[in-house]
């Protein structure tokens, strides 16, 4: 590719805004050998795959805070998002920690939005995680992991945030919308959750 139409390409991803009324696009991993095995794959294949996925997420980031329009915000998903629970629980999970630091450096806001049914502990164990936290919002007893997070943007949303990145692993991460681009780590078929 010239040099000429990859500038032209890049620019159109990093120009490209979602309203969220409408369908996101969402950055989906590219699913390794290590996804048709059984269970997780190991750690170092994760970790690459999660560097993979979140790679376009600080170009994106770049071009919106550019434009500087109303609060800007990511949101991340907690469990084998923001956190290795699986592998390593408590820990950070670096790749996406590295987002969240640039997007809190850029004035954006960190926000968290988790299936957990409480947040007592998830701020506490975020920000010993080293991640700034901004807000987390929770699902309420008796909804769908979907319907909790769909409802948790609508909220942030209202609240005047704008959602520009959304990082999560799972499907029901990015159903409901209100948000500009998504960005899926893997989950290989469910068995990373």
């Amino acid at each position: 590719m010239s040099v000429r139409k990859f500038r032209i390409a890049a620019l159109a991803v990093l120009t490209a805004v979602v309203l969220p009324v409408a369908t996101p696009a969402v950055a989906a991993p590219a699913e390794t050998a290590a996804s048709s095995g059984r269970g997780a794959p190991d750690y170092r294949t994760w970790q690459a795959d999660v560097k993979e996925a979140v790679a376009p997420a600080i170009p994106w980031l770049r071009g919106r805070s550019a434009e500087r329009g109303g609060k800007q915000a990511i949101v991340l998903d907690i469990d084998n998002t923001a956190l290795e629970t699986y592998y390593h629980p408590g820990q950070a999970d670096k790749p996406v920690l590295e987002v969240a630091e640039w997007a809190h450096r850029h004035h954006m806001a960190v926000l968290f939005v988790t299936a957990r049914t409480s947040s007592s502990s998830a701020r506490q164990e975020l920000q010993d995680a080293g991640y700034p936290v901004d807000a987390i919002c929770t699902r309420e007893h008796g909804e769908s992991k979907e319907e909790g997070k769909a409802r948790c943007r609508k909220e942030l949303t209202r609240d005047g945030y704008v959602i520009t990145a959304n990082i999560g692993n799972r499907s029901t991460d990015f159903i409901g919308g209100y948000y500009e681009k998504g960005f899926k780590l893997p989950d290989y078929d469910g068995r990373l959750s």
